[in-house]
């Protein structure tokens, strides 16, 4: 099923309110739940909501906050497809500032991301299964 440019812009905006809010549900609400997630510039792949879940969970008990803003997007309606370069402002429990700049590639399938490909600046904050 096709979407439109807006409604795929809209759907990488919820998936990162819910990353920023620590809130699963909302990421979850884009996310299908046998979801391929990778950062591919670290060689790290998840499927599935519960591999997701650790993932995120590590990301947020390592930061006291994180941000996702200045987004750029390209999308590709006619084959469900978007990707977004963005700033990550990440909070370190001290109170410093890491800023990135990273880029990543969503697949929609059945109204849902099914797949993302993240491309991420310097040290991963996304670790895999054990630390990876």
């Amino acid at each position: 099923m096709n979407r439109d440019k807006n409604t795929l812009e809209e759907m990488v905006r919820t998936y990162f309110a819910g990353v920023d809010g620590e809130d699963l549900g909302l990421v979850f609400s884009t996310l299908a739940g046998d979801c391929l997630f990778s950062v591919e510039t670290h060689h790290v792949k998840l499927v599935g909501r519960s591999e997701i879940t650790s993932m995120f969970e590590r990301l947020w008990a390592g930061h006291k906050a994180v941000c996702h803003d200045q987004f750029k997007f390209i999308t590709d309606p006619e084959n469900s497809r978007v990707a977004v370069q963005f700033r990550v402002a990440n909070t370190l429990h001290d109170g410093g500032l890491v800023f990135k700049s990273n880029c990543n590639f969503f697949t929609v399938k059945d109204g849902m991301f099914s797949a993302v490909n993240v491309y991420m600046a310097g040290v991963n904050t996304l670790h895999g299964p054990q630390g990876r």
